[in-house]
């Protein structure tokens, strides 16, 4: 089979309407697709004034707010009527899903009892997000409910091997297979720093600028960042702390840290140049699969500091690239950052190992894996 014989209907819960990770990744799998000569169709739900516009054909789910506060993320309400019709007219011969909501669990559903071949991928640590929001008992259901929507595709892809550990932990059978990431290298490059850029947000050229970056939610390890950011103060670390992101818990996030310096939403050309502006990078962050925003950082040369987790782990080369710490260590990533604070030697050598290990991180590689899956399957089925 050809690419142009591919006909492929991709659910997303957030195609395009609150920028993430996740659907920049798809968004640029969309693109590879149609490139190759691939008929796509997305559905998802929308809103008025979406983050950026779509690749693709995109159809609208009807869905509404979530709760809990987090409204401006929208839950489709299954496969209605006029999307099934949709659906049916359009007739894929792949469907391939992109989280373990309602929608694409009736997705899933819609392929399998027209035996459609599916395809799932894994972008976000659902299971991890309770313990941030007070519902901790709910993790084992979550972890049963992904179970369940893994086990039912006919191939699952997943950013690196330790969430395909992990998948097998959870007794996920389907097969898994690696879609990796990859970097704009023009954009996330050492040459795109910018000291008067800095000196503009008030970050003196002698500070150690020990950086977040990434949308502004309490699932990112707001906690454990404000906590860490404390712990050297207290210590008498010298360094300016530098937030790059917006989002809803900006507020709450800016009462902990009342020192630091946020420079706002950053994005093209400008993101580049504020990632590059970095010292560290201090990402505890244990909800994201692979963390683009690492791979980022490193392109930069900027070294990290990171959560031993499944974003990260297989990404940073512990003390060659930055340092790995346990995901709620608050001593020992103050340990780790001040480190890199009082020795300008091992950040140069840790942000040089880093760009270089992040040249091999290519987008055409990475996307042209799913559409050798999507060949696979729809060829010869699972």
């Amino acid at each position: 089979m050809k690419p142009s014989q591919l006909r492929v209907a991709m659910f997303s819960g957030n195609y395009n309407y609150v920028r993430d990770g996740a659907n920049q990744a798809l968004n640029l799998l969309a693109g590879h697709l149609l490139d190759r000569g691939v008929t796509l169709r997305v559905y998802s739900p929308t809103v008025p004034t979406p983050a950026f516009e779509p690749t693709g054909d995109l159809v609208s789910v009807p869905a509404f707010g979530m709760p809990g506060g987090r409204g401006e993320y929208k839950l489709a309400r299954g496969l209605p009527a006029k999307t099934r019709a949709d659906l049916a007219a359009f007739a894929p011969n792949i469907v391939h899903v992109s989280a373990p909501d309602i929608m694409c669990h009736r997705a899933l559903s819609w392929a399998r009892e027209r035996e459609v071949a599916t395809l799932a991928s894994l972008h976000t640590r659902f299971e991890t997000y309770p313990q941030y929001y007070g519902i901790g008992f709910m993790e084992r259901a979550a972890v049963a409910v992904s179970k369940r929507f893994y086990n039912r595709a006919d191939q699952v892809m997943v950013p690196g091997r330790g969430m395909a550990d992990l998948l097998h932990e959870w007794g996920v059978t389907s097969p898994v297979g690696i879609w990796s990431r990859g970097v704009d290298h023009r954009r996330f490059s050492p040459g795109m720093r910018d000291l008067d850029w800095r000196r503009s947000l008030g970050i003196g050229d002698d500070e150690v600028a020990v950086s977040f970056l990434g949308r502004l939610v309490l699932e990112k390890g707001l906690d454990i960042f404000s906590d860490v950011a404390a712990e050297l103060q207290r210590r008498g670390v010298r360094h300016r702390i530098l937030v790059i992101g917006e989002g809803p818990a900006r507020d709450w996030f800016a009462e902990r840290v009342p020192h630091a310096v946020f420079a706002g939403f950053q994005s093209g050309d400008d993101l580049g140049r504020a990632v590059a502006s970095m010292d560290v990078f201090f990402n505890p962050s244990i909800t994201e699969t692979f963390g683009n925003v690492t791979l980022e950082a490193m392109a930069a040369g900027v070294p990290v500091v990171a959560a031993r987790a499944s974003g990260a782990v297989g990404l940073v080369d512990d003390r060659r690239t930055g340092f790995l710490v346990p995901p709620r260590d608050v001593p020992a990533y103050a340990d780790a950052i001040a480190r890199l604070c009082e020795d300008s030697a091992m950040r140069w050598e840790m942000g040089i190992a880093g760009h270089e290990d992040a040249r091999g991180y290519k987008w055409d590689s990475a996307n042209q894996a799913v559409l050798d899956a999507y060949l696979k399957i729809v060829h010869e089925p699972v």
